[in-house]
């Protein structure tokens, strides 16, 4: 197993690197290797979804296009993400945005539904001491969860 990191989204900076810490300390005790690809990324990604209706679809399709071409170039057979994990992602779009990218790549998406693991996911989390994000990262994810607030 490989990890790939690849978050342009994250906003704000301060929040990036919490996530980005916490991948680095789990990896670390569970001994994965994994690669940065790229940094904070903020611009592009703002670039890229500034279009109505493109926004989840965009940030997508730019991760996983980033982590297709990072596996088909390093040979790597298989690619999946954690993003299927979380039950507030856009699980079939993302299933078939990952379906066309290793096609594409001429690798094979390894699927599972891991959103069935999330209470699992939710209390080893705690138990290890890792940070846990509160909304996908985005900067217009973070509005939203705000504005819910009120």
């Amino acid at each position: 197993m490989h990890g790939y990191w690849n978050n342009p989204n994250i906003h704000p900076y301060t929040e990036y690197k919490k996530r980005f810490d916490a991948l680095a300390e789990y990896n670390e005790r569970v001994q994965i290797e994994y690669t940065v690809d790229g940094g904070y990324g903020l611009r592009p990604f703002l670039e890229m979804a500034a279009g109505e209706g493109v926004r989840c679809d965009g940030c997508y399709t730019m991760r996983l296009e980033a982590l297709g071409r990072f596996a088909a170039d390093n040979e790597f057979t298989h690619i999946s993400t954690t993003l299927l994990y979380s039950r507030y992602q856009k699980h079939d779009l993302i299933r078939a945005r990952c379906e066309e990218i290793a096609a594409k790549h001429n690798i094979s998406f390894w699927y599972e539904d891991y959103r069935k693991g999330w209470q699992v996911g939710i209390d080893l989390s705690k138990k290890l001491g890792v940070y846990r994000q509160q909304y996908c990262g985005c900067i217009f994810s973070e509005e939203e969860r705000y504005l819910a607030k009120r």
